[in-house]
């Protein structure tokens, strides 16, 4: 017996019936040989970890544009977060853990730069809009290895594209990771706007407060055990006392910090700087990559440069739209 059968003999002894066991898959497009030590999910888990658009995470906006300080949070910490959290409740509910953070670390492969500023500018200019979370699968079917794509498995690719809205995913370590996403930016962005002095802890709604608690520990502590006390056959659940807080704090954020005149003040530079790129590259797709242009020469030039935009990280971005449109001094030799 391989070290991965007698993991995945562990894992139909130990997990709970609801959970989705590695040896059940559904498979992949391309078919593998069996690892001899790793099951399904920790090859898509590793496929991901090392591929090229996780790196660019790390320099990608979560909330606040290009903020001073090393401490707020990127899309590579966001997304770390959210494994973790999702790991802590899939282990409570003896789900499977290496599927659940397989799905954490790549929801958000396909995110813009510039954050959600970045989203909705390209979702106004490409045919058709544009979905952070359709581009995450398209990352990972298709764009990431030239073309090849990861091949991940279709538990997986199913939890990355269901992690936001709409329908909710076919396994419930992809429900577990929609719910960890909600709790993990909820509060990471709320210590983000008080470190960066667009909200005072204060003024929170004491109604949520007093049930969700007063500190992002105590909220996320709050959460998770709500969570895990109130989910079951397979359905992963807030109580209503805890889904009404949290909805009151949600409200609340997108109602203050997430429009605060302040700390969005540079988003109509970021609806500029993405326009402009885009209208460029589609008068000059020749300015992309060779595998850009051949995405134009068989989907369309729209789709390529939407591929090669929202794949860029922030600075990228700023350096290729300077290169672009920004005079450079003239050097005599």
């Amino acid at each position: 017996m391989t070290i991965r059968e007698e993991t995945e003999a562990i894992e139909r002894q130990t997990l709970s019936r609801y959970a989705t066991l590695s040896e059940n898959s559904l498979g992949r497009r391309v078919p593998l040989e069996p690892d001899p030590i790793r099951p399904c999910f920790q090859r898509d888990r590793d496929r991901i970890l090392h591929c090229k658009a996780f790196r660019r995470l790390k320099q990608k906006t979560q909330v606040f544009l290009s903020p001073e300080g090393d401490h707020y949070r990127t899309r590579l910490t966001h997304t770390l977060e959210v494994s973790q959290i999702a790991r802590t409740i899939s282990r409570a509910l003896r789900l499977n853990e290496d599927l659940t953070e397989a799905i954490a670390l790549g929801h958000d492969l396909g995110h813009t730069p510039f954050g959600h500023a970045g989203e909705r500018a390209l979702n106004r200019l490409c045919p058709g809009g544009f979905s952070h979370y359709r581009q995450s699968l398209r990352v990972v079917d298709y764009l990431e290895r030239d073309g090849q794509g990861l091949d991940l498995t279709w538990e997986v690719r199913n939890g990355i594209v269901t992690h936001t809205s709409g329908a909710w995913a076919r396994t419930p370590e992809g429900c577990v990771v929609r719910r960890a996403d909600h709790i993990a930016f909820l509060n990471h962005d709320i210590e983000d706007a008080i470190t960066a002095g667009v909200l005072d802890a204060y003024q929170l709604p004491p109604e949520a407060v007093a049930v969700l608690g007063h500190t992002k520990s105590e909220r996320i502590t709050t959460m998770i055990t709500d969570l895990v006390a109130h989910s079951g056959n397979g359905k992963i659940n807030f109580s209503p006392e805890v889904e009404a807080a949290y909805a009151v704090l949600k409200d609340f954020m997108y109602a203050t910090v997430y429009v605060d005149k302040e700390a969005k003040r540079e988003e109509k530079k970021v609806d500029k700087l993405i326009s402009e790129l885009y209208a460029r590259l589609c008068d000059e797709p020749a300015l992309m990559p060779n595998f850009y242009m051949q995405i134009a020469y068989n989907e369309g030039v729209d789709r390529a440069v939407t591929d090669y935009i929202s794949g860029m990280s922030d600075e990228f971005a700023t350096r290729l739209f300077e290169e672009l449109f920004v005079p450079q001094k003239w050097k005599v030799l």
